[in-house]
């Protein structure tokens, strides 16, 4: 079973579908004009805005969930296991994969505000729904949805709570199994209760840690201040082959940093497209541009901050797949946490298995809860036009997410992380193929807001005037008047979606 899982996680990760990511990103910068530049200081403004309702979350709550699902074993773990397979350069190629993916995330961001709908009275969208309203493929929607249960439900579940077991086993002793019960009771405390609640978690719990990891990487930065100069070389050099020991292996830099990152950050899977559908906005590119800040957060920031730790204190190792050892400062010692922990020790003797085994239970416990939510909107579009009630499948969701929290606690790590990258990279192809199919919708909106901007208008959606069709919730919206005059979306008639049949905007 393990050699089937190793040769499937290669076929999903081969080398063209690792630049077809490179690719994809440089395709939307251009046709984007540079979007994640030209309106960075639009992210930093609409980030801060916490107007949300009855149906929807702020903008705020909204980037913070999606940092509660990006932020995760990925930004530590993940970097070290990057670095140890890729060398430093592999670092570089992570930025590469954040900027591009900057604004690939703005289109699927922006896609799924376009197309959401409102089920039950909560925001809900996705591939989905706009793999079904913008490009009328059933079938296809319906298979991205049921991948998204299996991948984030299941799958990716295993990652985060085998990361957080194997942490606190090694911090305080804890057996897994119990630090598995206790995320299991955690973890069903806030799925039963809701988005509402997902969203007021991630909106405190999010920053706070963030916050505390980057104050102890300023901390072990600031006591290695005169090798910074040095870290940056090694990366650079490393990545484009000029670096003596690393040089040969620019092609392992580029598989695993694309890799990591897009692991942590998540841009093009369409996978942070959840939180952003449910956020309560007067225009889609608005959360489309507070959603690319969160790739840049979570990549340039979190895992940068991760990387330069290990790197300046030198605590690493580099054996890139089937070839032998280049570096081995650390021997005996698994990539993986481990690294970050003797990186902290460093600086803060024995405080950095304690630190970072809290600093994993928190990051891992609120992409935990993101992993739901996205299992659980997928679920709601399956359903949202079901004449009899369908409860009981949420109930047996709720179930197997809890169990799969439970046995990712037990399983080996490196069947974890097969799983996830099998997982996460088959959403990618699906949402790939959709939103380059969908891309001119997404242009025609970001040129919208664009003209507004300019006018001095705070810019408000009409997807009548572009032309765009399906987008039921905003065609409602603005046939009522209540967006220009500022009343809450909430108070619509609108409950669910058209239940006929969808026309496709693209042909």
């Amino acid at each position: 079973m393990t050699d089937f899982i190793n040769w499937l996680s290669g076929m999903v990760w081969n080398q063209y579908f690792i630049y077809c990511f490179l690719a994809v990103g440089l395709f939307f910068t251009i046709t984007t004009g540079f979007v994640q530049v030209r309106h960075f200081k639009d992210m930093i403004r609409l980030m801060f805005q916490r107007k949300s309702s009855e149906s929807g979350v702020s903008s705020f709550q909204a980037i913070s969930m999606s940092l509660g699902s990006r932020v995760g074993t990925g930004n530590i773990a993940g970097v070290a296991t990057a670095i140890a397979l890729g060398g430093p350069g592999a670092v570089f190629w992570m930025w590469v994969m954040a900027f591009l993916g900057a604004a690939t995330s703005f289109i699927e961001i922006t896609l799924g505000q376009v197309y959401k709908s409102k089920i039950d009275g909560e925001y809900r969208g996705g591939p989905s729904y706009y793999i079904e309203k913008g490009l009328g493929l059933k079938k296809f929607a319906f298979a991205y949805a049921m991948l998204t249960i299996v991948a984030n439900g299941f799958l990716l579940m295993n990652i985060q709570s085998n990361t957080v077991a194997g942490s606190m086993a090694s911090a305080f002793g804890i057996s897994p199994i119990i630090t598995g019960l206790v995320m299991v009771v955690l973890l069903a405390m806030i799925v039963f209760g809701g988005v509402k609640r997902i969203a007021k978690v991630a909106e405190w719990v999010v920053p706070i840690m963030a916050i505390g990891y980057l104050v102890v990487t300023v901390i072990i930065l600031g006591v290695n201040a005169t090798a910074i100069p040095a870290v940056f070389t090694l990366i650079f050099s490393s990545a484009f082959g000029v670096e003596a020991t690393f040089g040969g292996i620019v092609g392992s830099a580029i598989a695993w940093g694309v890799q990591r990152g897009f692991f942590s950050n998540a841009a093009g899977s369409g996978g942070e497209t959840f939180e952003g559908s449910a956020a309560e906005v007067t225009h889609p590119a608005k959360q489309g541009l507070v959603q690319a800040l969160a790739v840049y957060i979570d990549t340039w920031v979190i895992c940068s901050a991760t990387a330069f730790m290990i790197l300046i204190t030198g605590l690493y190792n580099v054996q890139p797949s089937g070839s032998k050892a280049l570096a081995t400062n650390i021997p005996g010692v698994e990539a993986g946490a481990m690294n970050v922990q003797l990186a902290v020790d460093s600086v803060f003797t024995g405080f950095g298995h304690i630190f970072i085994a809290l600093a994993l239970f928190f990051f891992c416990f609120t992409t935990m809860i993101a992993y739901y939510y996205k299992s659980e909107t997928s679920l709601a579009f399956i359903n949202r036009n079901q004449k009899c009630n369908r409860a009981w499948l949420g109930f047996l969701l709720k179930f197997g997410v809890l169990i799969f929290a439970l046995t990712g606690s037990v399983v080996s790590a490196s069947t974890a992380w097969t799983l996830g990258d099998i997982g996460l990279g088959s959403m990618a192809y699906l949402n790939i193929i959709a939103i380059l199919l969908l891309r001119k919708p997404a242009l025609k909106v970001l040129k919208d807001y664009r003209e507004q901007r300019k006018a001095g208008k705070d810019p408000v959606f009409d997807p009548v005037k572009l032309g765009i069709k399906n987008a039921d919730f905003w065609e409602n919206e603005f046939k009522t008047g209540r967006l220009e005059k500022g009343i809450a979306p909430e108070k619509s008639k609108l409950d669910r979606p058209a239940s006929g049949k969808v026309q496709p905007l693209v042909k």
